[in-house]
């Protein structure tokens, strides 16, 4: 198995709450690899955690064979894992390629920044059309296909997406998921947090089923898709 990420035992506690209760998880590279399930399951618990945004209270997180556990999150972007947040965040009073170039503050070969923007740019036609638009004029969709293009500027190893569907029309999410695909099909390892488990799980080639901190389901994606619970609980029956 050529895995990239490897978590164990991954435990996290908010007070007395235990958001986190002992996971484990593979991420093999080149994979779409998805994370399902209800609100307050622990999804982007656990998406922080590996960023270094939240401390772990227990478990380990190695990535490429090194221990990244409760790193700082700067040292973790560095080593290119890199999180597409929840809600997009992107910064509303600057422009559409200014936003862009702060994907790759830690790119130490600045010379290779034109050659990101130009794939942004190739990726997001869109993008290219409103460059030196406000971020904060951008419909949503836009402003997703920004985050996303954003932590690309910085050729992630691993880019970890946080519910990159979160409020889009449903024409716009089937371009969102297509741009994921072919985002991966150029390299690029993934980690995908979505509420849409049909789209997520018909993208992906893994899966895994949280629920309050536990995993109690894993599998092939297409395996996962026909499976009676994820059907029951995630696709409306």
């Amino acid at each position: 198995m050529n895995e990239i990420l490897k978590i164990s035992n991954l435990k996290v506690k908010y007070g007395n709450i235990r958001a986190l209760k002992g996971i484990d998880m593979i991420v093999e590279r080149g994979k779409i690899v998805t994370l399902i399930g209800a609100n307050g399951a622990g999804k982007s618990t656990t998406m922080n955690t590996i960023a270094g945004v939240i401390k772990a209270g227990g478990g380990r997180i190695v990535f490429d064979g090194q221990d990244i556990t409760n790193k700082p999150s700067d040292l973790i972007v560095r080593k290119r894992i890199i999180l597409s947040p929840e809600g997009r965040q992107v910064f509303p009073y600057m422009t559409v390629t200014e936003n862009l170039k702060l994907g790759a503050i830690t790119v130490k070969d600045k010379g290779k920044n034109g050659e990101s923007l130009q794939m942004a740019y190739e990726l997001f036609p869109i993008l290219k059309e409103r460059e030196h638009q406000m971020a904060g004029t951008l419909s949503g969709g836009e402003q997703q296909m920004l985050a996303i293009g954003r932590s690309l500027m910085s050729k992630p190893e691993l880019l970890m997406l946080d519910e990159p569907s979160l409020g889009l029309a449903p024409m716009v999410v089937r371009e969102i998921f297509r741009l994921i695909r072919r985002i991966n099909e150029m390299g690029t390892t993934i980690l995908l947090v979505e509420q849409n488990a049909k789209m997520a799980l018909s993208i992906s080639d893994y899966g895994y089923v949280l629920e309050t901190g536990t995993i109690m389901m894993e599998g092939e994606a297409a395996q996962l898709l026909k499976n009676p619970k994820v059907k029951e609980v995630f696709l409306g029956g």
